[in-house]
């Protein structure tokens, strides 16, 4: 091959998509992608936010902000809106760290607690808030559950999120760990902590995580956000309603998110498509309640 015909072949076949992704990213929350020594590093246009990207993960938030503009949006502000600063936040279920690094970043004055048991998952947890320079972030290399305990987690390169206590896809390329849990209670007792907003997004095992903070919930009363999907929670054998009827006993009230606005939901079935929920003590969280929830 002549060296003008090389040049160009390389030019047109792979650099070219640089610039491609110059004009794409404009109307994504992705303004900056840099490219280092063995890693893709996406910067938030919203907040600044740097992230590395591990290579063969399809569903972490910056990847996820490239397909779909953005990530969680609705979910993100309104975390925004009930977390205030000076609180006390546990990010369950960390994973690399995308929720925990927002919050501590808008608001400086937080407390972030998070938890992230696969250890591959929690060392780019720890890289990005390096990244980031964040502060007053704290991160934990263990997870929470009904019970204390070592126990199988189960992960697959092309999803860190969907790591989980169940193998939930039962793909052939999925690798188990051995991986440290206890519950929020006994980290409580341990820590002395106080718990303002609780985010829990643990791919199934919300129920037991929250069954292993009942004492905690109780006491502090913190607002919850938590995601439920129907088909995780039946790897786990009960019924997503569960988690509903759990929190309505101890006087809150679930919501979701739309445009900086909450709408009540009151059961999980078959037609329900929302997949992610706040839960708000009715007594507590009042003016929160009626700043934000749509009135019927």
């Amino acid at each position: 091959m002549e060296k003008s015909t090389f040049i160009e072949k390389m030019y047109v076949e792979h650099h070219s998509a640089l610039f491609d992704y110059a004009q794409y990213i404009k109307n994504t929350n992705v303004k900056k992608i840099e490219i280092e020594d063995d890693r893709v590093v996406m910067t938030s246009r919203d907040r600044g936010i740097r992230i590395a990207c591990d290579y063969g993960d399809f569903r972490i938030a910056p990847v996820e902000t490239l397909n779909f503009f953005d990530y969680e949006k609705d979910e993100s502000s309104m975390m925004e809106n009930l977390v205030l600063d000076g609180d006390t936040v546990f990010d369950i279920g960390a994973n690399i760290g995308w929720y925990s690094i927002n919050i501590a970043a808008s608001k400086r004055a937080v407390k972030v607690y998070c938890f992230e048991p696969i250890p591959k998952t929690y060392k780019s947890l720890l890289m990005n808030i390096d990244l980031n320079g964040i502060s007053n972030v704290y991160p934990h290399n263990f997870g929470f559950s009904s019970e204390a305990g070592e126990f199988p987690f189960y992960y697959y390169k092309s999803g860190s999120g969907n790591a989980s206590a169940v193998n939930l896809t039962n793909r052939t390329d999925v690798e188990s760990v051995q991986c440290k849990v206890i519950t929020i209670d006994e980290f409580i007792m341990t820590s002395d902590a106080k718990v303002d907003f609780i985010k829990c997004d643990v791919e199934g095992a919300e129920l037991l995580v929250f069954r292993g903070g009942l004492e905690t919930i109780k006491r502090d009363t913190p607002i919850v956000f938590s995601e439920i999907l129907r088909k995780w929670s039946a790897k786990f054998n009960y019924d997503p309603n569960d988690i509903f009827r759990l929190f309505e006993g101890m006087g809150y009230q679930a919501y979701t998110a739309k445009n900086n606005f909450l709408t009540k939901f009151q059961k999980m079935d078959e037609s329900t498509i929302e997949t992610n929920f706040f839960f708000l003590h009715a007594e507590k969280h009042g003016n929160e309640i009626r700043r934000f929830a749509r009135v019927a």
